[in-house]
């Protein structure tokens, strides 16, 4: 059987190997957490790609349902076609419409489904999935027929902790949180997006990073896709890295603080931190 041990474009730790290959071989689900922006959604992505498996992808909203997961029979539809005298209608199964599970349930290969930020939805939303990704099969009432999944898909899950889960569903999954990146990580991670960066402006920009990420009182710490973003900014508009450097590095704000600085009131604690700092230094 394959293993998942990253890709190209995607550093993975050696825990969080270990944690996909402990999933497949237990045939349980992969709970996934960690701050936004630490590649708990690309992960899937990724693991499809590397092991070479179809990917589908149920994106959870706060208004979705299990059972759309599963399928939906489309009444309207029905009822639209018989009052236009569409034959089609003596066939139910024709306004069946197959959610993400059921797709993956019928692939001719183990496939990847991703359920993403389950914890978005109702709270009872993970209970109401326990039977099918246990017995890897659900009833369509309306055709009377059992769909059973023809190789078990390779199921990860991910979670902001926006709520708790339940404990029957936690009880049925493998767990890993995704630590955020240290500096060696992170340092693998943008020779992979930005191959051949000057070593400079790498070493910059990773510590002006990490000391905004240090500032007690944020309401939103950067992540690694807004790291990304700023060195691409970075690039873009040829700063130097002693323009990031700035002395100690606290006496200004970064240049392009935008990228990674996304609401007023950090941005204000920021300046603020920075003026009294200042005025500090101005001391005698």
């Amino acid at each position: 059987m394959s293993r998942f041990s990253g890709t190209d474009s995607y550093v993975a730790t050696a825990e969080l190997e270990l944690a996909v290959n402990a999933a497949v071989t237990l045939g349980r689900p992969l709970l996934i957490k960690g701050e936004p922006g630490t590649g708990k959604t690309r992960l899937a992505e990724e693991v499809a790609r590397s092991l070479g498996r179809p990917l589908h992808e149920w994106h959870v909203k706060s208004t979705t349902r299990a059972q759309q997961g599963l399928y939906e029979y489309d009444a309207v539809s029905r009822l639209r076609d018989s009052q236009l005298g569409d034959g089609r209608v003596a066939d139910i199964s024709h306004y069946i419409v197959k959610g993400m599970l059921w797709r993956a349930f019928e692939d001719d290969e183990q496939s990847v489904l991703l359920i993403d930020e389950i914890d978005k939805a109702d709270i009872e939303f993970p209970n109401d999935l326990l039977r099918e990704l246990d017995r890897m099969e659900f009833y369509v009432y309306e055709t009377r027929q059992t769909i059973r999944a023809r190789h078990r898909p390779i199921v990860i899950i991910t979670s902001n902790n926006e709520k708790e889960l339940p404990d029957a569903f936690l009880r049925r999954c493998f767990f890993h949180y995704i630590r955020f990146p240290d500096a060696a990580t992170m340092t693998s991670i943008i020779e992979v997006h930005y191959p051949g960066l000057k070593r400079a402006l790498l070493k910059e920009a990773l510590e002006a990073f990490y000391r905004i990420r240090e500032v007690p009182g944020l309401k939103k710490k950067p992540s690694t896709s807004e790291l990304l973003d700023w060195i691409k900014l970075l690039l873009a508009e040829d700063i130097p890295p002693e323009a990031l450097r700035q002395g100690d590095g606290k006496s200004s704000i970064p240049p392009l603080y935008g990228a990674l600085l996304k609401n007023e009131q950090d941005v204000h604690l920021f300046e603020q931190l920075v003026f009294l700092h200042r005025r500090a230094n101005r001391q005698p």
